[in-house]
């Protein structure tokens, strides 16, 4: 009974918390605290919510997150990605921080969370594979460079929006040595001293020199925090106009959201050497979102950077991760008085640092070399993300669209070759090495794909403009090894084509044919006993029956 109930619940599969795990999970949580607070806060200014959400969003949904995951050192709760998706996919449809704007958010945690939560229940993980890494390369620094430019005016100081720039521009002294100060500080702890905690002394260090130097009395700081856990919440109905505005960025949330876990849950896995269990992360993924917005918090994600530290802390179970949701209570009911007096300056350093890690100019370069469509792809994606700002999801659509096209034109162009035998005893493409004829009068070529209503097309005319091309041809020997899968068009073109070879009088070959594919043809009676049919278990059996087709 208890193992039918773990694979629902998966925290009952972990160890009982005895001091030895108790001290081990300990560090790992305070660890992964102490940059995950100030990160959570930072955060939710991205998704246009209050503050304190962003402490809300560290909590319950992190917690339930785990509790459903089978990945239990991941660590949930704001990203970057996911709350710059959540703050630009609002825009123009209502007030940032305002009622209305916490409702949709709301509404985007529940239909981003059950979109994972449908895909994890029915084990319809491959879904992710819509997006691509070139998809996701794109549009990551492409958003990561908008995050950036939109905290430079808290960043600096500046009065107004970035085109102040170029206009006289009015800037708060105390606010740029902030922000210019803690991003060195935070740059030069992360190359020297990386064990350092050095995202929350930047913020404790600047929040006590703001209070007394009396800037938190006047200047741009966090203000003040209501104290307490967040209370049950459920968001007012927006109208259908609305909701429908949603769908698009929360299958965009979704999707990018998805493979941040990916990312990590993978480097768990490996770490550990068992299997990932896709489909239940992402229950538990979607379980966190829903869980987000019942408690008027914002769509949460997996951080990349805190799950490492997690792992790398000495984090062993689930634990940890519950053992840090119980640090973030404690800043909830006690400490967010302290929190007041720390300069927004400091936070968009902190969301600077934090995301300018994806900004990666190599990867392109990268890209280019393996594969110039995928360069391409994650070129266009990157420039329709810039373009579309603030409607930055378009990015992943525009991605996703291309990737989904290129793979249908491979699956409509098969690469099909005439094949030849090399020097070193390999089959190759006999046009490109320059090889001989396997024999006289032979066509031998292979197809690398599946024979069915996508590549069918493309088999026949390749077998047919040959044929007219060269009507000395008497003998056509496919080389069906590759092959693994058949369809009713590809027993329909392979029908046509047995017909036209024996009006011909044109014998088939074929060498290493799959028994999947073996048996369909056979039951739809397309292999029928023939003298212009031969055909051969092994590459190697069928070559030393072509040297001979020339007695013939």
């Amino acid at each position: 009974m208890k193992a039918d109930l773990s694979r629902w619940l998966p925290f009952l599969r972990w160890p009982r918390l005895d001091a030895a795990l108790l001290r081990s999970e300990t560090v790992a949580a305070i660890t992964v605290a102490v940059v995950m607070i100030p990160q959570s806060v930072a955060y939710a200014s991205l998704a246009g919510m209050p503050l304190v959400t962003g402490l809300y969003a560290a909590f319950l949904p992190a917690l339930i997150s785990v509790l459903f995951s089978g990945s239990t050192r991941l660590s949930v709760g704001p990203s970057a990605l996911t709350s710059v998706l959540v703050g630009t996919s609002l825009i123009g449809l209502a007030e940032p921080m305002s009622g209305n704007w916490i409702a949709l958010v709301a509404w985007l945690a529940l239909l981003s969370g059950g979109i994972q939560l449908a895909i994890g229940a029915m084990r319809a993980d491959w879904v992710l594979n819509l997006v691509s890494s070139p998809v996701l390369a794109g549009f990551s620094q492409a958003a990561a460079l908008l995050i950036i430019a939109s905290q430079v005016p808290a960043l600096i100081g500046l009065h107004g929006g970035l085109a102040e720039l170029l206009n006289a521009p009015s800037l708060d002294a105390m606010a740029l040595a902030f922000g210019i100060a803690n991003v060195v500080f935070f740059l030069a702890a992360k190359r020297w001293l990386p064990s350092l905690p050095a995202v929350l002394i930047g913020i404790a260090v600047s929040g006590l020199v703001a209070w007394l130097s009396g800037y938190s009395a006047h200047g741009a700081v966090v203000g003040a925090l209501p104290a307490g856990l967040p209370s049950p919440y459920w968001p007012a109905w927006p109208g259908w106009t609305q909701m429908g505005a949603l769908v698009v960025p929360a299958l965009v949330i979704a999707l990018v959201s998805s493979l941040e876990m990916a990312s990590s849950a993978k480097i768990e896995s490996q770490h550990d050497g068992k299997r990932w269990d896709a489909g239940q992360d992402l229950i538990g993924q979607g379980a966190g979102k829903i869980a987000a917005a019942l408690s008027g918090s914002f769509p949460t994600s997996t951080s990349f950077s805190r799950s490492a530290i997690t792992l790398y802390s000495g984090a062993r179970t689930g634990w940890a991760t519950v053992l840090s949701t119980a640090i973030v209570v404690v800043v909830l009911l006690v400490l967010t008085p302290a929190l007041q007096h720390v300069p927004r300056a400091a936070l968009a350093a902190v969301v600077v640092v934090a995301v300018a890690g994806l900004v990666k100019p190599r990867t392109l370069q990268q890209l280019w070399r393996i594969d110039r469509v995928e360069a391409l792809t994650a070129l266009v994606t990157f420039a329709v993300t810039i373009i579309t700002a603030p409607r930055i999801y378009w990015g992943v659509m525009t991605g996703v669209l291309i990737g989904l096209a290129h793979f249908l034109y491979l699956r409509l162009h098969p690469r099909i070759i005439e094949t030849g035998l090399h020097p070193d005893g390999s089959l190759r493409d006999r046009h490109l090495w320059s090889l001989p004829l396997l024999a006289p009068h032979l066509y031998a070529l292979r197809m690398d794909g599946e024979l069915d209503f996508a590549s069918a097309s493309s088999f026949e005319r390749a077998i047919v403009d040959h044929l007219a091309a060269h009507p000395d041809v008497r003998h056509v020997c496919l080389f069906a090894q590759p092959i693994n899968r058949i369809d009713t068009t590809g027993v329909e073109v392979f029908l046509r084509l047995r017909k036209m070879f024996e009006s011909q009088g044109t014998k088939l070959h074929i060498s290493g044919i799959k028994l999947p594919v073996e048996r369909v043809l056979e039951r739809s009676g397309a292999l029928y006993a023939s003298p212009l049919l031969a055909m051969y278990r092994t590459d190697a059996e069928a070559l030393v029956a072509l040297a001979h087709v020339g007695d013939h």
